[in-house]
């Protein structure tokens, strides 16, 4: 417990003045993550990430995880998707020159691993560069409020498991509970800094995006069940990896866009 507090409190320290800041700093912070949960997809999967086709697939996720911006060189009417389908081609081309030693398998592994991932970091910097601070703290605090919540209640009212084959953990009395708290803390931030929607709206939001928070914990916890890991990385001592800490992050934060907060 010891070394989670201070690793979570040191994270905190970098994290925040680099979400405050935004701008080049988030944006950088976002391609980095997202370099790294890359790796940790490739290292779970007992993939050489110094290889031909990680080199590849680390372009395809920063060809989303990057802003719009960053792509004004491109010629006109072509996209950033565009780039990152052809990044998707050369994965598959891959397969072609190893004769199948990198087989279709594990390119739809990598090609859906970046989509998951690029976008995800894509919309951490583009809810704090288009949304505002504001707006990324509060989907933070819906976050982070649904996790603490549902340990709480969990432990202390946890009997009726939620997915034992997947999380043997999690309960229904843990999920409600972490739910609930993060209505509570949204209700009380947006009556101090108000969002896109009225009160009634926000707080609907709120429900569906604490819901797909503890989905993207799940499916994190199948992942790395299917691949017999317990963490997904070391680079986070006591908590495990990059996507150990932000697999709510990655199903919440284009939740935003799509409900035009974003």
């Amino acid at each position: 417990m010891k070394q989670r507090v201070i690793t979570a409190t040191i994270a905190l320290i970098i994290f925040i003045p680099i979400i405050f800041f935004g701008g080049i700093y988030i944006d950088i912070a976002a391609a980095v993550l997202a370099l790294v949960a890359l790796s940790e997809v490739f290292i779970m999967r007992k993939r050489i990430i110094v290889s031909p086709d990680a080199t590849i697939a680390g372009l395809a996720v920063l060809s989303l995880a990057s802003p719009k911006g960053a792509f004004n060189w491109l010629p006109a009417g072509v996209s950033q998707f565009d780039l990152f389908y052809f990044f998707v081609a050369i994965l598959l081309a891959i397969t072609v020159f190893t004769k199948n030693r990198v087989n279709f398998d594990d390119m739809g592994v990598t090609t859906l691993a970046s989509i998951y991932i690029g976008l995800g970091f894509h919309y951490l910097a583009a809810t704090r560069n288009i949304g505002g601070f504001d707006t990324v703290m509060y989907i933070l605090l819906v976050i982070w409020m649904t996790d603490i919540g549902a340990y709480t209640f969990g432990r202390m009212f946890g009997k009726n498991k939620m997915w034992p084959a997947i999380s043997p953990n999690k309960t229904w009395e843990g999920s409600i509970g972490g739910t609930l708290s993060a209505l509570v803390v949204a209700a009380i931030y947006l009556n101090f800094f108000p969002q896109a929607y009225s009160m009634p709206v926000m707080l609907g939001l709120t429900l569906i995006f604490s819901i797909a928070g503890q989905l993207g914990d799940l499916v994190e916890s199948a992942y790395k069940r299917y691949y017999g890991v317990k963490d997904s990385g070391k680079i986070l001592p006591g908590h495990g990896g990059i996507l150990d800490r932000f697999d709510s992050m990655l199903f919440v934060l284009p939740l935003l866009h799509l409900f035009g907060m974003v």
